[in-house]
């Protein structure tokens, strides 16, 4: 499934609890936490393209496509998967599914893809799949078909939606769930002490 897979990489955030600037540029074990997100997600990918607003020359050292909101005022992570589907139609018309990650999470899983795509198979009707670990879900983190896009862009234009999980409620979503042993793959550094929590079980590990 991850050569018809594209990546959209979340940066848009204004990363307010971790006092502005790019979470995915803050290092962890003497890297930063987006060379972790495209090392895991680039052998299971097609490609990857990177979703951040501002200056786009801040990421050029990483050599992904960067594109920005198309949709104005910081409307949120659904606005960074929309750009993003967005991208991939224009520029890759024959890949029918992105999966989408924020660039806060150090330890995404290897499996990503895979698990993502053969839940959405397994489920009958089911429109896109999401990630979970230990119970909790992770709208974020997500397999969309790039289709879905003219939902996203009513949604997020007409309704006014910003909230992914509220996004999910009208369609059906297919779930795969991870273990959160010995860690939770979905784990994102949101303040300064969850760098200090990455730094501590990297040290662990």
């Amino acid at each position: 499934m991850g050569s018809y897979t594209f990546g959209i990489l979340l940066a848009g955030g204004l990363a307010r609890r971790m006092g502005g600037g790019d979470k995915g540029l803050r290092r962890i074990g003497g890297r930063t936490i987006l060379e972790r997100v495209i090392e895991t997600m680039r052998p299971q990918c097609a490609g990857l393209v990177l979703n951040a607003n501002g200056d786009a020359g801040r990421l050029a050292a990483f050599g992904l496509p960067v594109v920005p909101d198309n949709v104005p005022g910081f409307a949120g992570p659904l606005a960074g998967v929309l750009a993003g589907l967005d991208w991939v139609a224009a520029h890759h018309p024959d890949i029918e599914f992105a999966v989408s990650v924020p660039t806060d999470t150090p330890f995404l899983p290897a499996d990503l893809v895979s698990r993502l795509s053969n839940a959405r198979a397994e489920e009958e009707g089911a429109d896109l799949a999401c990630a979970m670990s230990g119970g909790a879900t992770h709208p974020v983190v997500a397999l969309w078909p790039v289709e879905m896009r003219k939902d996203l862009r009513r949604a997020l234009v007409e309704e006014e939606i910003r909230k992914v999980g509220y996004f999910l409620k009208s369609h059906r979503v297919a779930y795969a769930d991870w273990s959160t042993v010995p860690l939770d793959p979905f784990f994102n550094a949101n303040e300064p002490q969850d760098l200090e929590a990455a730094e501590a079980f990297l040290a662990r590990a």
